[in-house]
């Protein structure tokens, strides 16, 4: 077998490896319900998880991870964290965390962003999004 073909064989393995793990020092979290439990508490549990989902979702991330990040994560440092464990990463994550907010929540993540964006802002922007208009 030659060289290169021991190589790719190396770099499959490791990728398969690395797919939807989270980046250091996330790994090592504890569940962060409540942090944001607290950070929200008019939001439910299952409206916390259903966010958390869609950002999970978007950023290849295990759905059984969601619980370890908190409100006070911004979104581009998750993102360079992605990406510095990644071989290749583009702004996919970000099309895809766009593309379903607008579906799911009807939020317009270019309207709203800002370059210190956590995922407590915008669930913060889903939340008011939702609350149903108030009469005069």
């Amino acid at each position: 077998m030659s060289i290169f073909a021991i190589l790719v064989i190396l770099a499959v393995g490791w990728a398969m490896l690395a797919f939807g793990q989270l980046p250091n020092p996330l790994r090592t979290r504890t569940c962060q319900g409540r942090q944001w439990r607290r950070a929200f508490p008019s939001a439910t549990k299952k409206q916390i998880r259903e966010f958390l989902s869609v950002f999970t979702s978007a950023f290849d991330f295990r759905d059984a991870d969601l619980l370890k990040f908190r409100p006070d994560d911004q979104l581009l440092g998750l993102y360079r964290a992605l990406s510095s464990s990644k071989w290749m990463s583009g702004a996919m994550e970000f099309d895809t965390l766009a593309r379903e907010l607008r579906t799911r929540f009807g939020i317009v993540l270019e309207d709203i962003w800002d370059e210190r964006m956590t995922l407590g802002t915008l669930f913060a922007h889903i939340q008011q999004a939702q609350r149903p208009a108030t009469a005069h």
